[in-house]
């Protein structure tokens, strides 16, 4: 590819709340002394960060409220924001709990993303279009719609898809809640790494560096940003993959969603030392 890949970016933007806790509480059960922040994330703002760190050049398209957040940080990261559409009511948000091994949980108050409509979807000049599942499927039909090459992260699972995506990226339980699908699977395994099948059939497999892991949060959207910068650049899948994994593990062995998605050049170093 003559430029660097031009990636349309069509999904969530949240702004986070992130309680970090010794141990993530029992139900019924209340813990203390945690640690707040107030971060940027979303899957779709996070992928957008992702690619553009790794060298792409990415437009955002999404709905956000009045908590300019989100829009600083990927203004910030040189993403397009021109189509971001403002709305009257609240930004999304995530409630995320963050133990001392790495493990969360998250609860997501959509806000503006489940107003985002059609209309709202403007992908303009693209290589490749990332949609997640965190916004309306209308929404994600218009994006695809107008799609060169359809990424589709689907997470949140919400069993079978209406899409026909290029690539559907998706852990272990939502390829369970999904089913079958005769395309090109990504399918992340955690610290297992990941696999590439196409019409159910493996054609690549990676697994992660090693690392000290500090907050998965974001870890899935750095490896599918990954993932397609890699393919769009050209390379070999199993070397996309390879990289996937590692930025993937680059963003979990640090805090936060965005603040923790790595660039180009750290994914280089980290795969120089294996």
């Amino acid at each position: 590819m003559a430029h660097p890949p031009r990636i349309t970016v069509v999904g969530s933007a949240n702004v986070d709340l992130v309680a970090r806790c010794r141990r993530l509480p029992r139900p019924g059960e209340t813990i203390t002394d945690a640690r707040l922040e107030r971060v940027p994330g979303g899957k779709g703002a996070n992928q957008a960060v992702a690619a553009a760190r790794l060298g792409a050049t990415v437009r955002f398209v999404g709905r956000i409220g009045r908590d300019d957040l989100v829009l600083r940080s990927l203004a910030r990261e040189g993403v397009d924001t021109s189509a971001i559409v403002r709305d009257e009511g609240e930004t999304g948000m995530a409630v995320i709990l963050v133990d001392d091994e790495g493990e969360n949980v998250i609860v997501v108050v959509p806000g503006a993303n489940r107003r985002l409509r059609p209309e709202d979807v403007r992908v303009g000049e693209a290589d490749a279009v990332i949609c997640q599942l965190e916004i309306p499927d209308e929404a994600i039909a218009a994006a695809a719609a107008g799609a060169r090459y359809f990424c589709l992260n689907a997470a949140p699972a919400r069993g079978r898809l209406p899409f026909a995506p290029d690539l559907l990226v998706v852990n272990r339980y939502e390829y369970e809640a999904i089913g079958p699908y005769r395309g090109l699977v990504a399918l992340t395994l955690g610290a297992e790494g990941a696999l590439l099948l196409e019409n159910g059939h493996e054609v690549a497999r990676a697994r992660p560096p090693q690392v000290k892991v500090v907050d998965g949060t974001a870890a899935g959207d750095a490896f599918c940003a990954a993932l397609l910068v890699g393919l769009l650049e050209g390379r070999e899948r199993a070397a996309a993959l390879e990289r996937a994994c590692a930025a993937g593990a680059l963003a979990a062995s640090r805090p936060g969603a965005q603040p923790s998605l790595p660039t180009a050049a750290e994914v280089d170093a980290l795969l120089a030392q294996r």
